[in-house]
């Protein structure tokens, strides 16, 4: 394999120069959105979205992921995928191979820096900190965006997901008792596990910096990060926990679309924790939240069960760190995470209890999300297990456990919860997210129903912040 040069001084070097801010790229990039939001938040975009992310996005992150793997070798590769090597331009693959496995190799190498430098070397001045950090999530973002050095290959059958699902007896025999009690499984942890504060930064609008804690779930037993970006000024401010949706590495990628990337500048602090088997918590040899559908059902039941706990976490880390109201919400994934957190939370001490509730792009249940939604026939997972001895009715059986209680109000007061739906959205279908309003007797003025669709809904939210200017009033409400 290449020796690659150390790409820390060169980059730190170069960094504080000019960079007085960290992410200094976002006055430019919020133009830039702001144009986007206007051309792009149509129903349109929304079959363009799908299209991309079906015929693109997901053989070519399957393809990337393998070769992330590989230690470039060709033939480990191609297992990895899997495709027949039949046919194949080895001599491409192999430099395409090289070139993906210098920048996993720099990116790692900067990630090692980073870790020292912000969780434990105390030397570094802030002005290499913010270079630190600029030069991180630029070497993310040079690797992922490898993906399309290998579009060669969309010519030959590329799985969209890697799957492996297991079989009946191997769920029941782990969450077999969840179907009659799901409380343990949902258990707030006791002791909390210790929090990691990272050193700050300035961000762009306020202060940024990191949280890191051991996951409480066996199932996942590796390290949650967080990010926290905390608005300068405000003494106390509420804190909203943010979930991102699947497949996000909202933390790697430069130029995402951020839907709630204005509550900082609106007083309120945010948490935005990496969910399982996304982002630094990605599996070697899988893209971010391919185990989820992979492995359905153990992937939904391991990280909702591992994300709620986790949320906990930071809840009470919330509480001991400031006075003011604490808030979960999320999109798409996120958002389905937030709901079973809202609903679950009401069997843990008061203080993990959460106040309020922002979401965007939700379904009513997670079987509708998972199983039933456009994405899951794309993914194709029910197929999957049930090549592995599940039936069309027992492929379901288990993501009731997962869904909030719609006969039961969540543990804020429904006037405290926000919503934003696209009316045209088969993701996380419309009407189940809107039953499941109704049901919960969320008030008129608080839902936000757009002519959208799923990818839409976001695009639209970069113009149009009135759920959020709704959701900020509900956070200062006195009392």
């Amino acid at each position: 394999m290449p020796q690659l040069a150390d790409p820390l001084p060169q980059a730190i070097e170069a960094e504080t120069e000019w960079h007085p801010r960290l992410r200094p790229e976002d006055a430019a990039a919020r133009r830039v959105r702001g144009a986007m939001g206007l051309l792009l938040a149509y129903p349109w975009f929304d079959r363009l979205s799908l299209w991309a992310l079906t015929r693109y996005f997901f053989p070519l992150s399957r393809i990337w992921a393998a070769a992330t793997a590989s230690e470039g070798v060709p033939e480990r590769f191609l297992a990895g995928i899997p495709l027949d090597p039949a046919g194949i331009d080895l001599d491409r693959v192999q430099s395409v191979l090289f070139s993906t496995e210098a920048a996993r190799a720099t990116a790692a190498a900067v990630d090692g820096a980073w870790q020292t430098s912000f969780f434990g070397d105390e030397s570094r001045t802030p002005e290499e900190l913010v270079a630190i950090e600029t030069a991180r999530r630029d070497r993310h973002h040079n690797l992922n965006v490898m993906r399309r050095s290998f579009r060669f290959l969309l010519k030959h059958p590329i799985p969209i997901v890697h799957s492996d699902p297991p079989g009946p007896d191997e769920v029941a025999a782990i969450y077999g008792p969840a179907l009659t009690d799901r409380r343990p499984f949902f258990a707030a942890p006791d002791p909390m596990p210790e929090i990691e504060v990272s050193r700050r930064v300035p961000g762009a609008v306020g202060t940024d910096y990191w949280i890191r804690f051991q996951s409480p779930s066996v199932a996942l037993g590796d390290t949650v990060y967080a990010r926290v970006s905390e608005p300068e000024g405000v003494k106390n401010p509420p804190t909203l926990i943010f979930g991102h949706g699947i497949c996000v590495e909202f933390d790697l990628w430069h130029g995402l679309v951020d839907e709630v990337d204005m509550l900082c500048r609106m007083g309120i602090r945010v948490i935005r924790p990496e969910a399982p088997w996304h982002g630094r918590r990605r599996p070697s040899g899988r893209f971010s939240g391919e185990m989820i559908v992979g492995t359905a059902p153990f992937g939904a039941l391991h990280a909702f069960s591992g994300a709620v706990r986790e949320w906990a976490v930071l809840i009470d880390w919330a509480r001991r760190t400031g006075t003011g109201p604490v808030a979960v919400g999320g999109s798409s994934l996120g958002a389905q995470m937030s709901m079973l957190c809202a609903d679950v939370s009401r069997h843990w001490p008061e203080r993990l209890r959460p106040e309020a509730m922002l979401l965007l792009t939700h379904a009513g249940n997670q079987q509708d999300a998972l199983l039933k939604g456009v994405l899951a026939r794309v993914w194709k997972s029910r197929e999957a297990m049930m090549a592995k001895g599940w039936t069309f009715e027992t492929s379901g059986q288990y993501m009731p456990i997962l869904d909030p209680d719609w006969d039961v109000p969540p543990v804020m007061p429904p006037r405290n919860i926000v919503s934003v739906l696209g009316r045209y959205d088969h993701v996380t279908p419309f009407d189940s997210g809107l039953g499941l309003l109704d049901a919960w007797n969320v008030p008129q003025p608080n839902r936000f129903i757009w002519r959208r669709g799923h990818f839409s809904v976001p695009m639209t939210m970069i113009r149009n912040t009135s759920p959020l200017r709704r959701f900020v009033k509900i956070m200062n409400r006195p009392g």
